[in-house]
Formats: C-alpha cells, structure tokens, sequence
C-alpha cells in the first residue's frame, strides 16, 4: 500500500487516504468488521507501514496523538516493527505497557507483509484515579504531553475485558489474513518468545520448602491451630519468593500475596465459603500493596495466616461440644509439646478436675489422655509427611516417655510403623 497523495477520507469509522483505493480485500473487510464492532467498546484499530509511518485509525481525531505518543513512547510501535520484519510471526501477538495498557498487534500474510495492524489501546479494567497517576509519573517527569492528557481523560479511557478483547483480536486477525485460528493461537506462546534465567538446581533444597508449604496448607484445610512451629519451621527454610529486584519491599509484596492466594485456596478446600475466603484474601493483598513498612509487612503475614486458619478452625468445631470441653480440645491442640494434666484443663475453664475430666469424656468419648494421645499421631504423621526429622525426634518432639512408646501408639493407631508411613503415606 503506497501513499500516492495526502488527501484523506473517512471509511466505516476509520480515515484512510486516497491510497486506500488499492486496498485488498482484507482491508476492505477489516472495513465491514468495524462496523460490526458497538462503537461503545471503544475497540480501535490502527494501520502502520514497515518504516513505522502511521497509515490509518478508526480512533476518533481528539485523542489520536495522544494513544499514538503512547504506543511508541512506551516501547509498542517498536515491537510492531519487530514483529513485521519476522516472517515465521503469522499469529497476532498481545503486548502490555508499564502502564496498564494493553494492544494487540497482526498483520496480512496475502501480500508482502508491508502493514502491521494494532488493537488498541485498551485497559482491561478500569484504573482508579490514584493508580494511572502514578504509572504516569516517569513519563510525565520526562514532559511527555501525552502522559499529562491521558490522565485528564481517565474517565473516557476505553476499558474492554480481556476475554471479550482478545476475541474481537482473533475476528479482526482472521478477517485480515483468512485464518481461521482459535483462541489458542493468541493464548500459546511461541516457543522463543519469552526467554528467562531457569536454574532448576539453585540454592535451596526446593524438596524441603515443598514439604514446609504443604505443611502450612494442610494445617489450614484442617484448621490446626497449634502451627507456630510449622510456621517459624517453613520461614527458616525459605524466606519467601526469590524474586530480585532493585526494591526489597516489592519482594516482600510478592511473597505475602503469593503465600495469602495458596492459603486462600487452601481455606476454600477446608470448608470456608468462596464467598468469605475470597474478599478476606483480596482484603490482606490490598492491605500489602498498600504497605511501606516490612515490619508491618511480617505482621500482616501472621495476621493473615492465623484469620485463616481459625475460621476454618471454627468451622470443624463439634456443635455437640460445650464451650469448657471445646477450650479444652483447643488447649491440648496447642499442647502437643508437653505432658497435659487435668489440673490444668480444670485451671483453665474454672472446674473441679474431677468434673471436667468426666464431662471431657462425656462429650468427646474419650479420655483427655486418649484424645492428646490420638492429636500427637495426627501430628506426627503431619512431621512424617512434610519434614525430615527422625523418629526419636518427632517422639521427643511430641512429649511421648521413649521413642519405642511412640512406634507402639502409631503402630495401633495407624497400622503400620511411623518408617512405614512415611515411605508411602497415601496409601496407609
């Protein structure tokens, strides 16, 4: 398509010039596609020649300088011409921004590949007042016209979901190229299209942080609420995400919203409502985004973790129980590293221990001795599971007289040794 005068026309929404009267017959039925486009998507569509020379738009003449500064200010008129000059790229391609917006790129493959088309701009959600200032702030310290009139029309910016986005991308690719993609096409990568730094070795025993993870998700689906030493265990081991970057605070921010999506999953698979464990994670996620302290940071972390954990807790708590045998049950949870008598269970809901052993069994079924014994074996097939401590160690560790005694209680319990257990412990 070549410029053979300056004059211009408008065509379906979009302003070609006179050369348009060599147009191909995709271009002509880009031209019927946009006219089957609401004009309240707010969808368009832009033509750029080899040597990035701007060609035609279907974007309204008010703000087409200013979505043109941007495409080639933040980086996208460059990869469309890298992507025009590779003859294998036959599929359209995404491309983001720093700031938030999002375009599409294609072009023909009946002629000589001399167009490369763009989609765009779009948001694919609608950014608050506070959020597009400060992604503009770098390219307003560098006077960047555009940046300051962007953020004057934020309430005008076109907003298009993604799903619905990158279906209008796929129509207007293969009205243009006579394909017949799907989805997949935009979906899947090219093999070499992203290229990052894999060491699959590293510096920490990923075995280890895998166990130490799963350990904390289990306590959660369970609502074990003795899980202090699993959570200083699994921060021992792994500090969090390794991700680097110039700002330590941003990699704390990315640990902690990682680590709250698991434990929000993990609430879900436990029993809490979609309706509860949702809107609580995204409530700690904005609360970390919305921190500058690292301090803080680690709290909220714990606060998550532990809000999680007691709801689900609470959920699994026997409507049969009464509230003095139901502290009593939480107080052995949390006991498991020592010898628990009945005079303390008496201490702490204020009854003779006569009675409270004798309700204790009433409700529950078991004696207090029995029912700590039966939550040190659930615990220790948690330590057999996610850890690498021995058995002396898991024996000491949960308060039983001798290592021996331990195998024994297991053994009945389970049916099978603690060594048994942890070769195959799905099967057991």
């Amino acid at each position: 398509m070549e410029s053979h005068d300056n004059s211009n026309r408008q065509t379906g929404g979009i302003t070609y010039s006179v050369q348009d009267l060599y147009m191909t017959r995709a271009e002509q039925n880009l031209l019927l596609l946009q006219n089957m486009i609401p004009r309240s998507e707010k969808l368009y569509v832009w033509c750029y020649q080899r040597d990035g020379s701007y060609t035609a738009a279907s974007c309204p003449p008010g703000v087409r300088g200013i979505f043109q500064d941007a495409f080639a200010e933040v980086g996208g008129l460059q990869r469309a011409l890298d992507y025009i000059r590779n003859p294998g790229n036959t599929r359209p391609v995404l491309i983001g921004s720093p700031i938030g917006m999002q375009w599409a790129l294609t072009c023909e493959t009946e002629r000589s590949r001399d167009l490369v088309f763009v989609i765009g701009p779009v948001f694919y959600q609608h950014p608050s007042r506070q959020q597009l200032h400060d992604a503009l702030r770098p390219y307003r310290r560098t006077g960047c016209a555009w940046a300051t009139a962007l953020e004057e029309m934020l309430e005008d910016l076109p907003v298009i979901a993604y799903t619905v986005f990158t279906r209008y991308v796929m129509m207007i690719h293969n009205t243009l190229t006579g394909q017949q993609l799907d989805l997949d096409a935009l979906y899947t990568p090219r093999e070499s299209a992203v290229k990052v730094d894999y060491d699959p070795a590293g510096s920490r025993d990923r075995t280890r942080v895998y166990k130490a993870e799963q350990a904390l998700l289990r306590m959660v689906r369970t609502g074990d609420i003795n899980y202090q030493s699993a959570l200083l265990h699994s921060a021992n081991i792994s500090p969090g995400v390794p991700v680097q970057g110039r700002d330590p605070l941003r990699q704390q921010k990315i640990s902690i919203i990682v680590f709250t999506t698991l434990v929000c999953r993990a609430a879900m698979e436990g029993g809490l409502s979609p309706e509860v464990a949702y809107p609580l994670g995204d409530s700690y996620i904005q609360a970390a985004e919305e921190c500058r302290d690292s301090g803080n940071l680690h709290a909220l972390t714990s606060a998550m973790y532990h809000d999680f954990i007691y709801r689900v807790h609470h959920l699994h708590m026997n409507p049969d129980y009464s509230p003095a045998v139901q502290k009593c049950c939480d107080y052995i949870e949390l006991s498991l590293d020592r010898t628990i008598r009945a005079a303390d269970l008496a201490a702490l809901v204020g009854y003779s221990e006569y009675y409270i052993t004798e309700k204790f069994k009433k409700e529950t079924g078991l004696s207090v001795s029995e029912y700590a014994r039966r939550a040190r074996i659930e615990r220790a097939k948690v330590l057999l599971r996610t850890t690498d401590l021995s058995v002396t160690e898991i024996a000491e560790r949960l308060a039983f007289s001798t290592p021996g005694y331990f195998v024994r209680c297991f053994r009945e319990a389970a049916g099978c040794t603690p060594a048994r257990f942890r070769r195959n412990p799905e099967t057991v």
